[in-house]
């Protein structure tokens, strides 16, 4: 995928979820709907639920879909995130666009994220620890759509 791409996507997650942006009507009952666009492209974020979780992120390009990536994720039992989690979605690098960076750590709290294959087709999983214990999991895998 180009680097134009891959930057508006970084640019896309960092105005939504992960920094805190609005959200925009529901698309479903209950869910949660973030959306961001430049000139022709679009990304829309939507989940269900919130200790334990469902969702999907994806890119269109003129109304056409070219991207997705689905996730599901849970707060463990006794965990406590604040904004944590936001905190290291921040952090997306464009080598690795999908979630969070590989590794972030900040006072008691650790993020990791591993994943396999690439923007075209990837599965991966981030977990929180704090003080050692590990208190969130988040599975997630994509592909570029193709008709």
């Amino acid at each position: 995928m180009n680097s134009e791409i891959i930057n508006f996507l970084i640019r896309a997650k960092k105005a939504t979820y992960a920094g805190k942006g609005a959200e925009t009507d529901s698309s479903r009952p209950a869910s949660h709907d973030l959306q961001y666009s430049e000139g022709s492209l679009r990304y829309i974020d939507t989940y269900l639920g919130g200790n334990q979780f469902a969702g999907e992120e994806a890119l269109w390009e003129n109304d056409v879909p070219f991207w997705s990536m689905n996730y599901m994720g849970r707060v463990i039992e006794g965990g406590v995130l604040g904004d944590f989690l936001k905190e290291a979605l921040l952090q997306v690098t464009d080598d690795m666009p999908y979630r969070g960076p590989s590794r972030y750590e900040n006072g008691d709290y650790l993020y990791k994220c591993l994943v396999d294959g690439d923007f075209d087709w990837f599965t991966g999983c981030e977990e929180i620890f704090y003080k050692g214990v590990r208190i969130y999991e988040c599975y997630f895998h994509g592909c570029t759509i193709k008709t």
